[in-house]
C-alpha cells in the first residue's frame, strides 16, 4: 500500500516502531489508497492538512503570542500555558506551547508537513478530477506546508527543511543526521514553495460560506511579504549574537552579515500583494451606516473594533475559521450588571506599558505632545458631559484616561470607562465598567482585572449581555489584515529609502479610521520632536509604535518585539497596573508592580524538549538551553 512508502518523521518522535500510520488519514480512512479514490475524500485528506494550523485565537495554549509578552496579561489565579512563557517558566524538561514534538498546548506541527507531503505525493492519482482542482489543491497544500515551517522558524529559528517525508528504508543513523539548516536557506524554502502555490492558487473562494479561510492568492502573497519582512529584520539579518550557532554539518545557522537587499526583497513582496488586494476591491474596513441613533465618536470606535470582529469584513486577507474568537471574548468581558455572581469574565488585563503606548487625542505619543500634562498623568479627575461617550459623567478617574486618541477608548476597557454595545446601541443608553472594589466588575475572587484594563478590541459589541447570561458571537480570528500588510509595507520601505510620501499615505490611510490627524501634521503641530518623521530612526519608531497601536491584542506585538530584537529592552521591564484592590479613587489609580519580567537571550528561541535532543545527536538545542 503507498501510505507505507511514508513515514512519521523519526527524528521528532524517537522510535522506528511506534508510530500509527491509520491515524493520519480523515474519517478512519484505513488506507491512503482509500484516501484519494476519489476527488471528495481527497479534499477530506487535505481538510487534514488544514486541521494542523495553530489556535491562533486561543489566549491560553494554542498561541503564544496572545498572551506570551506584556501585551495581555492574566491575575495571579490562572497558569495558562501562553501566561506561563510571559513569567519565564519555559524550560527543555516539558517545553511549553511545544511545536516541536507537540505538548503543553502546541502540537506536532511536523505531522502536519507530513500530511502535506503525503498529499502531494498522492493528488495525481485521484481518478476523475480535474487538472484544475489538482493544481488548486496542490497549491494549497504547498502553503500549508511552507506556512508551517515559517511557523516553526519564528518559534526555534533555524530548523530541519522538510523537502519530503523520508522512506520507510531510512536507517537511524541517517535519520539522526537530519539537523537544522541555515536561517537563510529555510527562508528561500518557505518563500519558493509559496511562489510556486501563487501560481495556481485563485484570487477569491468560489463557495464563500463553505471555504472561506481557506488559501487564496492574495492569502499566499501577504504571509509571502510576512516571511520576507521577518527574515529581513535584525533577529535575521545581521544578528551577531550567535556566533558560534552551528549545526552538526559545521555550517553557520545565522548570517552575521547585515543585507539590505533582504529588505528590497521584503517590500517588492509587500507592494505586490498591496496591489493585488486592491484589485480585488479589499480596503481598510468602516462599518458604515449602523441603523443606531450614533455620534461621530461611537461610529468612529465602531470603525474600529469591527474590523477585528466583524466576520469577514473588507480587510481580512486571511481569517481562521478553524480557531474563531470565543473564549478570548469571554476573558476580556467585564461584569457590567451588580450582582451579577454567575458570570465569570473579565480576567484578561492590559499592563500600564500598553495603555501608555496610545497616542494623545493629537495623534503623538502622550510623552511628546507638548500640549499633554504627561507629568500630572496619575492625578485624578472627573468626567464633564462632553466626555459621556469615552468616560460616565461624574465619575472620577485618572487623568491618563483622557484626551487620548479614539483607538484607546475603542480597544481598552477601564474604570469609569464607557461600554459600548451588548444591547444597548444608542448613545444615551450606555454600558460604564466600575472596575473599584465593589463596583459590578470586581465582584469575584478572581474575574477581575489584575491591572485595571481590559482588552475591549477583542469583544464583539453585538454579544448578548444580560444580568445571568453572556452569549458569544464568534468571529473567525485575523491571521493577516490589509491594515497590517500595510504597516508592513511601511516599515520595509522606510528601511530601504528612508521617509518616502508613499509610507506617508499608508500610515495616514490607518490614521485616518482612527480619527486622526496625518503623520506630518501632528508631529510638526503637536510633538516636541517636529522632525522626527524625516529621520529613517525616528520614523522606524513611529511605524513600530503604529503597530503596536493598531494590531494591539491580534499577537503581532510578541513576534515583533523579537524580530526587531528590542525585547530584551522591553520585556525586562515590570508590570504595572492600579491597585485593583481598593476603593476610593485616591488608593486605586495608585501604580503598583504587578510582576518582575525577565528575558534573555534564550529566551528569543524555543528549546527542544530534553529527552530529544539526547535520542538525536544531529539536533543543535537552541541557543542558552
Amino acid at each position: 500500500m503507498k501510505f507505507k512508502k511514508h513515514i512519521l518523521y523519526l527524528l521528532f518522535v524517537g522510535t522506528l516502531t511506534s508510530c500509527n500510520y491509520l491515524d493520519v488519514t480523515p474519517d478512519n480512512i484505513p488506507t491512503l489508497d482509500y484516501a484519494f479514490r476519489t476527488p471528495l475524500t481527497a479534499e477530506k485528506y487535505l481538510f487534514t492538512c488544514y486541521s494542523w494550523l495553530p489556535g491562533f485565537a486561543d489566549p491560553y495554549s494554542g498561541n503564544p503570542a496572545i498572551a506570551g509578552a506584556d501585551e495581555m496579561w492574566f491575575n495571579s489565579y490562572y497558569e495558562y500555558n501562553s501566561f506561563a512563557i510571559a513569567r519565564g517558566l519555559q524550560n527543555v524538561q516539558d517545553p511549553i506551547i511545544d511545536y516541536w514534538q507537540g505538548g503543553r498546548g502546541g502540537h506536532n506541527i511536523f505531522q502536519g508537513i507530513r500530511d502535506c507531503n503525503i498529499f502531494l505525493d498522492n493528488i495525481h492519482l485521484v481518478p476523475n478530477m480535474s487538472v484544475y482542482d489538482k493544481a488548486k489543491m496542490s497549491a494549497e497544500a504547498k502553503f500549508l506546508k511552507a506556512y508551517y515551517h515559517f511557523w516553526l522558524m519564528r518559534m526555534y529559528g533555524p530548523i530541519p527543511i522538510m523537502h519530503e517525508s523520508p522512506p520507510i528504508s531510512v536507517s537511524v543513523d541517517e535519520v539522526k543526521a537530519i539537523t537544522r539548516d541555515p536561517i537563510d536557506q529555510v527562508v528561500d524554502y518557505i518563500v519558493g514553495l509559496m511562489d510556486e502555490a501563487i501560481v495556481d492558487l485563485p484570487d477569491r473562494v468560489q463557495f464563500e460560506v463553505e471555504e472561506l479561510g481557506r488559501i487564496t492568492k492574495p492569502i499566499a502573497m501577504a504571509i509571502k511579504a510576512q516571511v520576507l519582512v521577518t527574515a529581513a529584520s535584525p533577529l535575521f539579518n545581521g544578528n551577531m549574537d550567535f556566533p558560534q550557532y552551528r549545526n552538526s554539518r559545521g555550517e553557520n545557522l545565522f548570517n552575521s552579515q547585515y543585507e539590505e537587499q533582504k529588505w528590497v526583497r521584503a517590500a517588492d513582496a509587500c507592494r505586490e500583494a498591496i496591489d493585488l488586494c486592491h484589485a480585488l476591491d479589499m480596503q481598510l474596513h468602516y462599518i458604515g451606516n449602523t441603523g443606531y441613533d450614533i455620534s461621530d465618536t461611537t461610529q468612529t470606535e465602531l470603525d474600529l473594533r469591527t474590523a477585528m470582529t466583524e466576520r469577514w469584513n473588507s480587510e481580512i486577507i486571511w481569517g481562521s475559521t478553524n480557531s474563531t474568537a470565543g473564549g478570548i471574548q469571554t476573558a476580556a468581558y467585564p461584569r457590567l450588571f451588580p450582582g451579577n455572581a454567575t458570570y465569570f469574565g473579565g480576567y484578561l488585563s492590559v499592563p500600564l506599558s500598553i495603555v501608555d503606548l496610545f497616542y494623545s487625542e493629537n495623534g503623538v505619543p502622550i510623552e511628546e505632545d507638548t500640549s499633554w500634562d504627561y507629568a500630572n498623568r496619575y492625578t485624578l479627575k472627573t468626567a464633564e458631559h462632553i466626555d459621556k461617550n469615552y468616560i460616565k459623567e461624574g465619575y472620577t478617574t485618572v487623568a491618563l484616561n483622557f484626551d487620548r486618541e479614539p483607538r484607546f477608548y475603542a480597544y481598552l476597557g477601564f474604570d469609569g470607562g464607557r461600554w459600548y454595545g451588548h444591547g444597548r446601541l444608542e448613545d444615551e443608553d450606555n454600558f460604564y465598567v466600575e472596575s473599584r472594589l465593589g463596583g459590578a466588575a470586581s465582584g469575584h475572587a478572581y474575574a477581575y482585572s489584575a491591572t485595571g484594563y481590559l482588552p475591549k478590541k477583542v469583544v464583539n459589541y453585538l454579544n448578548a449581555a444580560q444580568a445571568a447570561q453572556w452569549t458569544v458571537q464568534r468571529y473567525p480570528w485575523p491571521i493577516m489584515r490589509l491594515s497590517d500588510l500595510y504597516l508592513l509595507y511601511a516599515e520595509a520601505s522606510n528601511e530601504v529609502f528612508g521617509p518616502s510620501p508613499e509610507i506617508f499615505h499608508y500610515l495616514d490611510l490607518i490614521r485616518t479610521r482612527a480619527g486622526l490627524q496625518s503623520i506630518e501634521e501632528s508631529w510638526r503641530n503637536y510633538s516636541n520632536q517636529p522632525n522626527k518623521y524625516n529621520t529613517k530612526q525616528g520614523l522606524r519608531d513611529i511605524i513600530r509604535r503604529e503597530r503596536s497601536i493598531e494590531l494591539a491584542f491580534e499577537g503581532s506585538r510578541f513576534w515583533d518585539l523579537r524580530r526587531w530584537r528590542t525585547a530584551p529592552q522591553v520585556l525586562n521591564n515590570p508590570i504595572v497596573g492600579w491597585d485593583t484592590q481598593q476603593e476610593a479613587p485616591e488608593t486605586y489609580y495608585r501604580p503598583v508592580v504587578i510582576f518582575n519580567q525577565t528575558f534573555g537571550l534564550k529566551d528569543y528561541f524555543w528549546p527542544i524538549q530534553e529527552s530529544e535532543m539526547l535520542r538525536n545527536k544531529g539536533l543543535i538545542q537552541s541557543p542558552g538551553w
